[in-house]
């Protein structure tokens, strides 16, 4: 397996707490990678070190073979990188079609239909007046109708109904399996949904990675 992105002896501090203490951790090209852990492990601090949402105060992140440690969020969106936050991932002021005008201009409903056939309806409402698992479903739509080939995504189906959650999942296998994304997402636990979809896990304890490897690595422990 190639390496698409990865963290290297990464330090992440918030004043003078640090987050992730000297963190490792890389996500295969073309398959789907998740960060376990619980609140406050690590997991949302190294997807936003990827993201370039909060930067390093040592260590590295290479992605696709070029450093990119001091590289803006913003030229890391240009560069392919699609990140998807916990919080305040769509833009509230806009309208549903807005939000999906942005990822995929002149889409309308048919994009809608390919990803959310529920966001259809919703189309002329304001992003900020849906619910949240309603946000959580536009914010992914968006990552999945945008030309980024690395989707970097924060507990995404948080707050979706089992419906959208499933709906969800098999559209992140398909962003991998069929389109040869890469694909990372942060949780608290490895979602059902997805086991069969996961390549890599890496579960994060107190800013330190505690385990690497297949998720049937991990079931065993």
């Amino acid at each position: 397996m190639t390496v698409d992105i990865e963290l290297r002896a990464a330090r992440v501090r918030y004043g003078p707490l640090e987050a992730l203490h000297g963190v490792d951790l890389a996500a295969p090209t073309g398959l789907l990678t998740v960060l376990l852990g619980r609140n406050g492990a690590g997991r949302t601090t190294a997807l936003r070190a990827l993201a370039g949402a909060v930067p390093l105060a040592a260590g590295r992140v290479v992605w696709d073979g070029v450093e990119v440690t001091r590289m803006p969020a913003y030229a890391r969106a240009r560069r392919g990188l699609a990140f998807v936050p916990d919080q305040r991932a769509v833009f509230g002021a806009l309208t549903v079609a807005e939000n999906l005008e942005l990822a995929c201009p002149g889409g309308g409903s048919a994009v809608t239909k390919a990803t959310f056939p529920a966001l259809r309806p919703l189309l002329p409402r304001l992003a900020g007046t849906l619910s949240g698992g309603e946000q959580r479903m536009l914010a992914v739509a968006r990552a999945l109708l945008s030309p980024a080939s690395l989707l970097l995504l924060d507990e995404p189906t948080q707050g979706m109904s089992p419906a959208a959650t499933a709906r969800t999942h098999t559209l992140l296998a398909e962003a991998c399996g069929a389109h040869g994304r890469t694909v990372v997402l942060a949780e608290q636990r490895l979602p059902p949904g997805l086991r069969r979809a996961v390549t890599v896990v890496h579960e994060l304890r107190r800013g330190a990675v505690a385990f690497s490897g297949e998720p049937s690595e991990l079931r065993s422990r």
